[in-house]
């Protein structure tokens, strides 16, 4: 069981939540939706004893816990197997004290009676913790994930962001503890696996509850939803998409009843004015004050606020603006790209495209400079302005940094005033910009990325898959801002809005190598 009880959290002088209150009953799958900002993630990291509450008392009961968060956290010098037993501490302490035993009985030393029988003793241990088992929950989970059985002896570090992502979400999945918090588990994963992840998580007995902007994901999932707004909780029954019906119809009603209320004011006051002179009329004008006074205001709806911005090209590039000859990488002996060869012309939208770990946020690093290729020669125009956007925002980010503090330090000669204008755009104020990186939500760091991206010179975007933990609202606008965008853009991403709507070629990353696909009925091939 997951739980709240009058949770009030304060970061600096900004209330993130207050009087928060609720209940994930054992067994029950709870969808928690909201702003970004509105302090989701902090509620998961209250629960799972990250942070302490101000007031109140928050945590889990009846069981482990297993906690997915927005940063993969791995160890980079073990394999995936190693890295995925990590989650069977007390099962891989027997194994280990098992090797211990049988290496000192090949060897001859000790008691030979004793070490057999403290070998009994931890084979029966070991089968109480389900270790002989261990081994095919972890291939099974692997597989459905979507790794390859030679994966498992590959090291962590080798793998790419997003696959270090499921390694993350395989830890939590193998152990099934009774009690799970996930924070954006579907951002790195493909149609197929986020069925498959679904399915896993719709035969799970456990108290689970889930942080997406993925409504579709939810739908098969949630049985409840918690919405959080104004540093509160709503609960309301069903699935994502009863949510969204049964939230419009509140609204609605909420509306309605505000504007009955409104006009009923209307008329006592009229009655109060007209007659608050007459003598007569004395008591009655004081009764209708007293009692005036004493309801309570039902507010109407508010609209929430959302992000307003373009991103404008500074200056404008020669014709011929990326050009890669014969560009090759390799992480040691894995092997990444070879011989790519791609020309990018002023005004193209190039969507990169391919499975997770096939080269394209290598590719777009060694595009905007931040790491040399193995082998070839990448050659920008002279009056190429390129901006970089990192999908991983807390390596592309300074934690201690506030977000005017970072924003700033590309912001080039720009004012302060100029800064916080821009980022009063992006949700940022008042106090808001003096928040350090460290304790933002991801959809947060995005919008501090964002709003970087803004406020620099700018004639070409790289971007990484951009539209990660983004709310709706705000994805809607940054692929508006996008398809407006006079300059060139290099985008890694399988967003259909991107995809379809924003790129003008699109290119395939897989198999080491890079091709063109042309769009033909809403399907992909290659260009010939």
């Amino acid at each position: 069981m997951l739980f709240a009880e009058n949770v009030t959290k304060t970061f600096g002088a900004v209330d993130i939540l207050s009087g928060l209150t609720f209940i994930v009953g054992d067994g029950e799958h709870v969808g928690l939706v909201g702003p970004n900002g509105g302090g989701k993630s902090t509620i998961l990291r209250l629960l799972a004893g990250d942070h302490k509450p101000d007031e109140g008392a928050c945590g889990f009961r009846n069981g482990a816990i297993g906690y997915l968060r927005q940063e993969a956290g791995l160890n980079e010098d073990n394999t995936l197997l190693e890295e995925l037993w990590l989650a069977f501490p007390e099962a891989r302490a027997i194994e280990l004290e098992l090797e211990e035993v049988s290496s000192k009985i090949e060897r001859g030393e000790g008691d030979l009676d004793e070490l057999i029988h403290e070998q009994a003793r931890l084979f029966d241990s070991f089968e109480d913790h389900d270790g002989y088992r261990i081994e095919s929950r972890i291939g099974r989970v692997l597989d459905g994930l979507g790794f390859s059985p030679d994966d498992a002896k590959k090291l962590c570090g080798a793998f790419s962001g997003g696959w270090q992502m499921r390694i993350a979400l395989a830890k939590v999945l193998v152990r099934r503890p009774e009690n799970v918090l996930l924070d954006e588990p579907t951002n790195h994963l493909d149609t197929k696996t986020r069925a498959w992840l679904a399915e896993e998580l719709g035969e799970w007995d456990c108290a689970l509850l889930i942080v997406t902007h993925d409504g579709a994901f939810l739908d098969k999932v949630a049985t409840r939803i918690l919405d959080l707004r104004n540093k509160k909780v709503e609960s309301y029954a069903g699935n994502y998409t009863k949510y969204q019906q049964q939230k419009a119809d509140r609204l609605h009603a909420q509306d309605q009843a505000a504007a009955r209320q409104e006009r009923e004011f209307v008329k006592q006051e009229r009655f109060i004015e007209r007659f608050g002179a007459k003598a007569t009329k004395a008591k009655a004008v004081q009764s209708r004050e007293k009692a005036l006074a004493k309801i309570e205001r039902i507010d109407r709806t508010q609209k929430e606020p959302e992000v307003h911005f373009q991103l404008n090209a500074t200056g404008r590039t020669e014709r011929d603006v990326l050009m890669l000859k014969k560009v090759s990488h390799a992480f040691g002996d894995h092997v990444i790209l070879v011989d790519v060869d791609m020309h990018v012309e002023r005004g193209h939208k190039v969507a990169l495209i391919g499975p997770n770990g096939s080269g394209k946020s290598t590719l777009l690093r060694i595009c905007a400079g931040l790491m040399p290729p193995t082998d070839g020669v990448v050659e920008w125009a002279e009056r190429a302005r390129p901006g970089y956007y990192d999908q991983h925002q807390d390596e592309a980010m300074e934690a201690e940094r506030t977000v005017l503090e970072e924003v700033r330090s590309v912001a080039g000669g720009a004012t302060d005033v100029k800064i916080r204008t821009v980022l009063g755009q992006f949700l940022f104020r008042g106090d808001d910009v003096f928040k350090p990186i460290k304790v933002l939500s991801g959809g947060e760091r995005s919008r501090v990325a964002l709003a970087k991206f803004l406020i620099q010179p700018t004639n070409v975007l790289l971007l990484d898959e951009p539209t990660n933990h983004l709310d709706k609202t705000t994805r809607r606008k940054l692929i508006e801002a996008l398809s407006g965008y006079e300059g060139t853009i290099i985008c890694a991403s399988h967003d259909p809005g991107i995809v379809e709507g924003v790129a003008t070629h699109v290119y395939e990353v897989k198999d080491l190598s890079v091709r063109e696909l042309i769009s033909r009925r809403r399907e992909l091939v290659e260009v010939e």
